[in-house]
């Protein structure tokens, strides 16, 4: 794309939102912002879009909505009139413009004849997924960020299963998408004409009663023995406060303390630099919360309540942070267990995992019998496998989970839920607590039994083209000049999923094996200007995984860095 041609084109337009239109006229002499904001199409994936809202084609704004709306609806008229009628869910969470992105994009669908259900008020991702399902739809759209800062919004996409959309799909809404001549043309329906027709409708409270009736079946405990447990929550200004209150209420948990500052909907987050539930520093506010009222556990959501985080007191009392590796892996041992104990854990069963998440949990399915199985990064190929799974009857889907703290249980979403984490995590603690043991201590007990497993995941942000050139460099320097030892440790093996191994469709990710079994990995983000490396490591103690893992991190990141 020329880039200052169609910034003079956006200039043109007679008819270009008034804000867009000043935020143009203000950098109309600074040519890198210029070429930043119009140097491509902010790129479509799997994973939809996202990015920095504002004027330009590579931003989230209107008419980048608009035309993503268009594709998606030219990609569902060739589906025929029977896909048009299904019609599709749309969602929304509390960042800035995501309701009237939502009603643009819901508006463009219905001029183009498709019925759409949007959510009357915020709503998580995952209750989405349920809907699309429960609706029996044929798409459903999330207007999302996660857990990016505030200047961000998206365009996520989900398939007629509750998924995010495969491959194959993005690749034919995409070539859609890049269909439509004109971003600043793609018009909308009116409202009273989308409504009158029957193609617009406000969808809302029979959902969420569906949904909630669905999470209560999780639960393996009886009610009263969570009336004592002491949890303190934050939704970080999302929109998981509403449904994850109601679930613990509903299962018994009499003692729930919601951050007042983060519990309502903002779309500045306001109390933390990004509500993001993996980082410690969210968790300010909460922390002192739980000090003054004596908790026994901290959870919180990020903003479209998919993610979740955990807060628990460590071996001296204070408040330390679990890992999404951790997490899971308590998780998955607590699930394991009960059904076990129940005698309720099928001979198929299978446990579905990233590859870049810690090999705990191969080792914790292994002590149960059974499988552990690996997809490519990104929950959507979980979910692809449950929905493999669930046609050819070979497996019988038990947990799902990536090391970016996203868990699944219930299969009836097809996207990490944060809601139902929340149950399970809150009822977990109570049944350990029942016991004797912290969620630490639970913690400590399964790396007897299993081994010190310890990992970390750093992301390197790397802005505009030359961060992108840089992320391409990095990449083409590991594939032509692999290491050959770091830390002192020979690497014996390298994985590149881009020759579309292991039955894999081919994915950007570079995988490295040491010979004292630890790993670490490589690949640019599908969602954010950032690369990210993970590393994992197995010690004898605790004290000894760490210093493995410092020196793998250290080496590691000095071959592109020069420092740690």
């Amino acid at each position: 794309m020329d880039y200052m041609k169609e910034y003079e084109r956006w200039m043109m337009d007679d008819q270009l939102n008034p804000e867009l239109k000043q935020e143009l006229e203000l950098i109309m002499n600074q040519d890198k912002e210029i070429e930043d904001r119009f140097y491509q199409f902010l790129e479509f994936g799997t994973a939809g879009l996202r990015g920095i809202m504002g004027a330009g084609t590579n931003r989230v704004n209107e008419y980048t909505v608009r035309k993503v709306a268009q594709g998606l609806s030219q990609y569902i008229a060739g589906q025929g009139e029977k896909a048009k009628r299904k019609g599709v869910v749309i969602a929304y969470d509390s960042r800035h413009k995501s309701p009237d992105f939502a009603r643009e994009a819901g508006l463009v669908l219905a001029k183009n004849g498709i019925k759409v259900y949007v959510f009357e008020g915020v709503r998580p991702s995952p209750e989405l997924s349920f809907a699309v399902r429960y609706l029996n739809a044929t798409a459903g759209i999330v207007i999302t960020a996660s857990h990016n800062p505030p200047e961000y919004n998206g365009f996520k996409v989900y398939g007629p299963d509750g998924g995010q959309i495969t491959t194959e799909l993005a690749d034919a809404i995409t070539a859609e998408i890049a269909s439509v001549p004109d971003e600043l043309k793609v018009r909308a329906a009116y409202m009273s004409w989308a409504q009158e027709k029957g193609l617009f409708e406000w969808i809302g409270e029979d959902v969420d009663e569906a949904y909630q009736a669905k999470l209560r079946t999780l639960a393996t405990q009886p009610k009263e023995y969570n009336k004592d447990y002491k949890v303190v929550y934050t939704p970080l200004h999302g929109t998981g406060n509403q449904p994850v209150r109601r679930l613990l209420a509903d299962l018994g948990f009499n003692h729930i303390f919601v951050i007042p500052e983060q519990e309502h909907p903002d779309p500045n987050f306001s109390t933390v630099r990004s509500p993001n539930p993996e980082e410690y520093d969210a968790f300010k506010l909460a922390i002192e919360a739980a000090e003054k009222w004596g908790a026994d556990i901290i959870i919180g959501t990020d903003s479209d309540a998919d993610r979740v985080g955990v807060v628990v007191r460590d071996e001296k009392g204070r408040f330390a942070m679990l890992n999404g590796n951790q997490l899971g892996a308590l998780l998955l041992e607590y699930i394991l267990s009960q059904r076990a104990q129940k005698g309720d854990l099928p001979p198929n069963s299978v446990v579905i995992k990233s590859i870049v998440t810690s090999e705990i949990g191969k080792a914790i399915a292994t002590l149960y019998g059974v499988e552990a199985m690996n997809t490519l990064i990104g929950f959507k190929y979980i979910s692809e496998k449950i929905k493999q799974f669930e046609e050819t009857k070979e497996k019988t889907f038990i947990f799902g989970y990536e090391e970016s703290n996203g868990y699944l249980v219930g299969d009836f979403c097809r996207d990490k839920d944060a809601v139902q984490a929340c149950m399970v995590v809150a009822e977990m603690g109570a049944y350990y607590k029942r016991r004797g043991l912290t969620l630490h201590q639970a913690l400590l007990r399964l790396f007897e039994r299993v081994g010190s497993f310890k990992e970390e995941t750093v992301s390197i942000t790397l802005k505009g083209i030359e961060g992108r050139h840089k992320i391409n460099h990095i990449m083409e320097q590991l594939r032509k000049e692999s290491p050959t030892s770091l830390a002192g440790i020979s690497v014996i093996d390298c994985k590149d999923y881009m020759q579309g191994i292991e039955g894999l469709p081919k994915s950007n990710v570079l995988k490295f094996f040491l010979e004292d079994g630890s790993w670490f990995a490589a690949r640019p983000s599908g969602t954010e200007p950032k690369i990210k490396f993970y590393f994992g490591v197995k010690g004898t103690s605790l004290r000894d995984s760490q210093t493995k893992l410092d020196k793998l991190k250290k080496n590691t990141l000095a071959l592109f860095f020069g420092k740690s």
